[in-house]
């Protein structure tokens, strides 16, 4: 069977930021490449959640029916990050002017009342975009390493994270769901856990996280609802500047 799908897509070059201007010029931005490449890897990680065995290693008891639950949280944990990045119209978010803020710097409010997924209160979001001079897969593999956190993320308390727990959700190694453990500050302190997401395909990949309260998380690992643990997310979504090398290039053989 073939399928044939044609996307169009209009849009201001003057209002696209100037690091993004050869990313939408190649074609990876609203092109073929970026759909299909995006839409095989949702393919894989359905075929894992619809499977009886979902793979993992980790080293805490966790149900078939919990892995599930994790998997389902941090979809939601995902979909919040991006919904956020991108001011998605799902939620009315309100833009902050601020003096004392960069240009280059985004920031973000919105009221956040009886929503069980995430605290009550005053939800901020803050977005920025830069360049670094290191490949895609680099950035991405160094992120992701629970080893090297402390050297930029303040939650790890100074120290490497230990991973708990580690579900599959693809053939890439790199798309997987992860429970981190940050180490205690002292012995009367308890250890924080980190929920994160890793995603990786020919069009960018994705670092998502949020600390997680852990007897909430102690009932998601035994298949209890997820719905209720509340969420708030931080992380990256890297995206290469431009035409890519072969490794970076999907495979239509």
């Amino acid at each position: 069977m073939q399928v044939t799908w044609v996307e169009h897509a209009e849009y201001d070059e003057s209002q696209v930021h100037q690091l993004y201007r050869p990313l939408i010029s190649s074609g990876m931005g609203f092109g073929a490449q970026r759909w299909i490449a995006t839409l095989q890897r949702q393919c894989e990680c359905l075929a894992i959640l619809m499977s009886s065995n979902v793979p993992s290693r980790d080293h805490t008891a966790i149900t078939t029916s919990g892995r599930r639950s994790m998997l389902k949280l941090a979809q939601r944990m995902t979909g919040n990050f991006c919904a956020g990045v991108c001011a998605s119209t799902v939620h009315k978010w309100n833009k902050l002017n601020a003096g004392n803020v960069d240009e280059d710097v985004r920031v973000m409010t919105r009221k956040s009342v009886d929503d069980p997924g995430e605290p009550p209160g005053i939800v901020l979001s803050a977005a920025t975009s830069v360049w670094l001079p290191v490949s895609p897969q680099r950035l991405f593999d160094f992120l992701r390493n629970e080893r090297l956190r402390s050297e930029w993320d303040i939650l790890s308390n100074g120290g490497p994270m230990q991973e708990m727990a580690h579900i599959a959700k693809g053939q890439d190694h790199g798309n997987c769901v992860s429970l981190l453990r940050a180490s205690a500050m002292n012995a009367s302190q308890s250890s924080m856990l980190i929920l994160q997401e890793t995603c990786i395909d020919a069009a960018g990949s994705l670092v998502v996280y949020a600390p997680v309260d852990t007897p909430a998380m102690h009932v998601v690992m035994n298949g209890g609802d997820s719905a209720y643990v509340a969420l708030l997310p931080s992380g990256f979504a890297i995206v290469p500047d431009g035409p890519q090398d072969d490794q970076w290039r999907p495979n239509y053989s």
